[in-house]
């Protein structure tokens, strides 16, 4: 194709897809969208013109529902952030429930929003916090457990919603609540509830005083600012158990006080553990030790009954249970596992806090043990960092600092950036399981001689390419590792191969991104938990890959008809074109070849026996014209004699 036929077929797409970029600018609504295309037909424009104009349309309205899309759910992230931003600094419980009460109906655009609490006292629940409301009565509703909208979330633990309240009967309706309602005008009301662990502690509505639809997006966000309330309303009581414990450590002082000599001799026990623990002791160590001075057998273990477990850690004493003492060994309110006393039923108070020190010992231990763990992690992030971001390390110092942590930068590698998609309920439980992909991640990239670091909210990791393995299958191993490791599912994205990287840190930098490229669009593509490259997207892996392979993307999508047209002397190519220029209509393509329709469909059917049966699907069928005019750019015309050499 000469260049002046590829500019004017340059000016003819443009032309069809001006208008739509015009209005995609200045933000028009989905109507507008008709205009050009009527305004075409009322013109007289020609099939083709009007096709591509059709087209056109159906890709701006496409990327505007995308654009409003993000920018709702920008909208709703913010919020979300500026309500977890309100829990982390919790000091005022009524505060925080306004907050999130009047962001849910700002951004769901209800009439009013409210919260409900159960009282297990009176064995009811009440309203907490209204927004928007102007009627009293329904502001100082109590409502019996079971009755109404609310009763029927709280049963169900599950969110209901009703266009019509007063038409719907799937509830309970009394005089009470109904008289609130209507006092109230309300119509339409969603309502999700607000649970900790199993239990139901109240309900968050969002309501209107006309009829409406919530869509599921609107319910999944009042769901998330029900989760933060819960999260908030748990943190309040936390920190009234935090008084409640501060107390109970403040009566244990006075109990030490008392008893100054059981302490003394509790301290020494602790010495003599300390001293044990210097000479390069370990857990077990520490437990032969303890047995020997308490007469009995101690054991560590990860596990212990959970009742008299959570009771020592909570308390910070052993517990008895039944024959065996259970010491918690915790730190930082993390716990770690117990230390058990077997068959030891009598214990005097010296004793017991003998068995609660060695517990204590026993968690500067595996603190100790994970702390050397968490620096060699550290070590490798520090070295990916530097080659994600600092282009001008010395290539030999890089080589050096990977040897040392057994890792082979001469290999070849594959960058690939995991991030979990698990729902969290709260930011604790998000960190945390953060933390534990982040610790699987380093653990992987250990034994597998690579490095990993945390980077973007997520995990990347470099791991070195075997002969003959592929980043893709390397991508869905690593994606069901980690989701295993972690018990959640995890989402990877690969890039491709990259050579030598301590030779090559610009390449490192764009594969890292191209990584998070494929992982976008397999969480967009609703592909949790799984793991791919860029080649494993078609045209879409055009955009996502850094190297932009379009000879690949020709050849896996047309390259058997192409190869085929050269064997056979045939023109099938060709006749795909017509075909898809002709709007795919087998009636209008043999007046474009000038043969018969017969002639047109077996061709087809040749095609279809090359490309496989779903060619015309929608998703093949635009990888297949892109790959067409993508050949034809790259194709040397026939009839253009060759240059002199």
């Amino acid at each position: 194709m000469s260049s002046d036929h590829v500019q004017s077929a340059a000016r003819s797409t443009g032309s069809a897809e001006a208008p739509f970029l015009d209005l995609l600018a200045r933000g028009a609504s989905a109507d507008a969208y008709e205009q050009p295309v009527l305004i075409a037909r009322a013109e007289g424009r020609p099939a083709d013109r009007i096709a591509a104009l059709e087209e056109a349309k159906a890709l701006a309205l496409r990327v505007r529902s995308e654009l409003e899309g993000r920018r709702r759910r920008e909208a709703e992230l913010s919020a979300l952030f500026e309500t977890a931003h309100d829990l982390a600094g919790l000091r005022d419980l009524d505060a925080v429930l306004r907050a999130i009460v009047q962001r849910a109906r700002s951004l769901l655009g209800t009439d009013v929003a409210y919260l409900s609490l159960n009282d297990p006292a009176r064995g009811d629940t009440y309203m907490r916090v209204t927004e928007g409301s102007v009627a009293a009565r329904f502001q100082q509703l109590r409502i019996g457990m079971g009755e109404g909208l609310g009763g029927l979330v709280a049963q169900t633990s599950r969110p209901y919603v009703t266009d019509d309240y007063f038409k719907d009967d799937r509830f309970r309706h009394t005089l009470a609540i109904d008289a609130g309602v209507r006092d109230e005008g309300l119509v339409a009301i969603l309502g999700v509830p607000l649970t900790l662990g199993h239990h139901v502690i109240g309900v968050l509505f969002a309501a209107d005083r006309r009829a409406r639809v919530f869509e599921r997006e609107q319910i999944a966000l009042l769901g998330s600012f029900a989760a933060l309330a819960a999260a908030a309303i748990d943190t309040a009581h936390l920190l009234t158990e935090t008084r409640s414990a501060l107390t109970e450590l403040e009566r244990a002082n006075a109990i030490i006080r008392d008893h100054s000599a059981v302490i003394e001799r509790a301290s020494d026990v602790h010495d003599r553990l300390a001293e044990l623990v210097l000479r390069g002791g370990g857990v077990h160590d520490v437990s032969a030790a303890v047995s020997h001075i308490l007469d009995g057998t101690v054991e560590f273990a990860e596990t212990a009954p959970a009742g008299p477990l959570e009771t020592s850690r909570a308390e910070g004493h052993a517990v008895r249970h039944k024959d065996d003492w259970i010491a918690a060994v915790a730190a930082g309110g993390e716990l770690l596992g117990a230390l058990v006393l077997r068959g030891h039923p009598g214990l005097d108070p010296v004793d017991q806090r003998t068995l609660e020190r060695a517990a204590m010992v026993t968690s500067l231990l595996l603190l100790a043990r994970r702390s050397a763990s968490e620096a060699e992690q550290r070590v490798r992030g520090e070295l990916l960092d530097d080659l994600l971001d600092a282009r001008d390390r010395d290539p030999r110092l890089l080589r050096e600092r990977a040897a040392r942590l057994e890792a082979d930068l001469d290999a070849t590698h594959v960058v690939l950036a995991a991030r979990l998609d698990g729902p969290a309920a709260d930011a604790d439980q998000e960190a945390a399981a953060r933390r534990r992909l982040w610790s699987a991640a380093s653990h992987l990239a250990a034994t597998r001689h690579g490095l990993a670091a945390t980077r973007d909210g997520g995990t990347v990791l470099l791991l070195p390419l075997a002969t003959g393995d592929t980043a893709t299958e390397l991508a869905r191993r690593t994606a069901g590792h980690l989701g295993t490791a972690v018990h959640e599912a995890v989402t990877v994205g690969a890039s491709a191969p990259v050579r030598d990287p301590a030779d090559h840190l610009d390449a490192v930098a764009a594969a890292y991104e191209e990584s998070r490229r494929c992982l976008d669009a397999l969480r967009l593509l609703g592909r949790s938990g799984d793991g791919a490259a860029a080649e494993d997207f078609g045209f879409l892996g055009l955009l996502l890959a850094g190297d932009r392979d379009i000879t690949g993307f020709v050849d896996r999508t047309i390259g058997q008809v192409v190869a085929y047209d050269d064997r056979r002397g045939t023109d099938l190519l060709h006749t795909l074109d017509a075909y898809f220029a002709c709007g795919m209509s087998p009636a209008r393509t043999k007046d474009e070849l000038h043969v018969h329709v017969n002639t047109v469909a077996q061709r087809l059917e040749r095609v279809g026996r090359l490309l496989g049966e779903d060619w015309q699907s929608p998703a093949r069928a635009l990888e297949v014209q892109l790959a067409l005019r993508l050949q034809r750019l790259r194709a040397t015309p026939r009839h253009e004699p060759p240059k002199p050499s």
